[in-house]
């Protein structure tokens, strides 16, 4: 049996006294019988909302964790069946966002989640430079959340946004309300039984009609902000596509995310030499088509990048279990007004 659902608790032991977010929020932990053995840090970074390897060792070498009632600060330490496992999670404030009455794209709402169609150009986080304006800004409007704290019956600071898509990518995407739902959603994503389906504009027309993508992808040595393609090190990246239509020199793809790294699709596509059509960081604004009719053919691109400032990748398909009812859920949103024109423009040049 491997990686059930543990039976999690949490309490705040916040100190009247002081001011919010100080003290230790407790979460206990009972390991299901038949689990199967797996690294504690990796264990609890899995479990635990919004929490990395790194910082589960931190909270180790500080003696904040607990097995069956004796201090453990091995992260390599063999969690088994019927382990006790209590933890002592610092209080302290995640950000300070603040709500703002942003336009959302709602397709879905209920007590445990909401699925949002997110728009281009918006930032799903809070980050240096982009303080408000983002997903996040519109979720605490949305919900009713008071500026700048998380004390809240949603718990935005430590639930919430379960995964991510890039500034420039648009479609789909779930919010959990609550830690209960952010805990089960996380776990699916983990698992990968949470289905991702895309369509991308890319350059180019694949010679396979549909193929799967596996690398290693990890940071660009020379340049922190991009991914890349590794030999060595990296996380396992798989990406399946099915082109569905083909243009003069390019092609629409569907492309099914099996691993969900940072960049993933963006990064497979340009290895194979089909970037994204617009993609600035990944090739998809150069010229990556060879035609007899270039200067005709570079001046309608020109005019195409003009008009077109983002990576034509749409996340158009989310499927998932209900976090509380169990039932097997699915959305589909159609491709936004700009890829819809881009397509339709290509599909003029197509017949010229």
């Amino acid at each position: 049996m491997k990686n059930q659902e543990p039976d999690i608790t949490a309490e705040s032991l916040i100190d009247d006294t002081e001011p919010l977010f100080t003290g230790f929020r407790i979460v206990r932990i009972t390991v299901p019988a038949g689990e199967t053995p797996e690294r504690l840090d990796q264990y609890l970074s899995r479990m635990i909302a919004n929490t990395s390897r790194s910082k589960v060792r931190e909270g180790l070498d500080a003696g904040l964790v607990q097995i069956n009632n004796k201090v453990e600060q091995r992260p390599a330490y063999k969690i088994k069946g019927g382990d006790e496992i209590e933890l002592h999670i610092p209080a302290t404030k995640r950000h300070e966002a603040l709500a703002e009455n942003l336009p959302l794209d709602i397709i879905f709402e209920d007590d445990d989640i909401i699925i949002i169609n997110k728009a281009a150009g918006m930032v799903v986080h809070p980050a240096p430079g982009t303080p408000n304006g983002t997903l996040l800004n519109a979720l605490l409007h949305h919900m009713d959340v008071p500026a700048t704290t998380g004390a809240t019956p949603s718990e935005m600071d430590r639930a919430g946004i379960v995964h991510r898509l890039d500034k420039d990518t648009s479609g789909l995407l779930v919010v959990a309300k609550n830690e209960y739902s952010h805990r089960k959603l996380a776990k699916q994503f983990f698992d990968h039984t949470a289905h991702r389906l895309y369509e991308a504009i890319v350059w180019g027309v694949p010679k396979k009609r549909f193929d799967k993508i596996e690398s290693n992808i990890g940071r660009h040595p020379k340049d922190r902000k991009r991914f890349t393609i590794l030999s060595e090190g990296g996380k396992l990246a798989i990406t399946e596509y099915i082109m569905l239509e083909e243009f003069s020199g390019f092609s629409l793809l569907e492309l099914k995310l099996q691993t969900g790294r940072t960049h993933q699709i963006r990064v497979h596509l340009q290895h194979l030499g089909y970037p994204v059509f617009g993609d600035p960081t990944y090739g998809g604004r150069a010229m990556h088509v060879k035609r007899t009719d270039i200067a005709h053919f570079k001046q309608w691109v020109d005019n195409m990048l003009g008009g077109f400032p983002r990576q034509a990748l749409h996340a158009k398909t989310l499927r998932l279990t209900h976090p509380r009812s169990g039932e097997l859920m699915e959305w589909t949103v159609e491709l936004p007004d700009d890829m819809q024109l881009l397509i339709k423009e290509m599909r003029k040049m197509e017949g010229e």
